[in-house]
């Protein structure tokens, strides 16, 4: 059915036209000890290749890599050189988030680890500086569950958005029948990691 007029699309939702993705601090020497840290960088992962092909772009940040060493090898290559930090919060590299701005990027989803500590401080910070912030819970993780858990509620309720992985594939993708929605269907279809199932993931 071909429609004329459309009324405007919500304000809540993501468009590739106006979101970045962020990637906080997925590196090394922490991801082992984080809880189901290999579905968080399977979702990451989802999600940037996601957004390659939607053309959004993809922001990260390393805490203290001399410590806690490089991004991990399965979104090094695909997120490029992050700025280094000491601060927990990425307020610290506002330089990006100012490039962001420059581009009229008014939504930034959030992924990272970990969720209560340099995830939960730059959402708070960045919901204070007036950008739009929505959480991948699928794709953020904390050590332990209680962390991650409360981390949500606290972003959440200070105005951050909850969203999945899925999800916010297909909002950025917003109609099928394009060669792009192909591809993301793709992304979504993708097995989970050997050895997990779909009831770990969101656990």
């Amino acid at each position: 059915m071909k429609v004329d007029h459309l009324p405007p699309r919500s304000p809540q939702l993501m468009s590739r036209s106006d979101t970045a993705l962020v990637v906080i601090d997925v590196q090394e020497r922490l991801l082992p000890v984080i809880h189901r840290g290999r579905e968080v960088v399977w979702n990451i992962s989802r999600l940037v290749r996601g957004a390659s092909i939607l053309g959004i772009p993809v922001v990260g940040t390393l805490q203290y890599p001399k410590g806690l060493g490089p991004m991990v090898p399965e979104l090094d290559s695909l997120v490029g050189p992050c700025p280094e930090k000491l601060m927990f919060s990425c307020r610290e590299c506002y330089q990006l988030f100012e490039q962001l701005r420059a581009r009229n990027i008014t939504k930034l989803l959030v992924t990272g680890i970990e969720a209560h500590v340099c995830v939960q401080q730059s959402v708070l910070d960045l919901l204070a500086e007036g950008w739009q912030v929505y959480v991948a819970v699928d794709a953020v993780g904390s050590r332990f569950p209680i962390d991650y858990q409360t981390a949500l509620r606290r972003m959440e309720c200070a105005g951050a958005v909850l969203t999945t992985t899925e999800a916010a594939l297909f909002e950025w993708c917003e109609v099928a029948g394009t060669p792009e929605f192909k591809q993301i269907s793709l992304l979504v279809r993708e097995q989970f990691p050997e050895g997990l199932t779909p009831s770990q993931v969101i656990a």
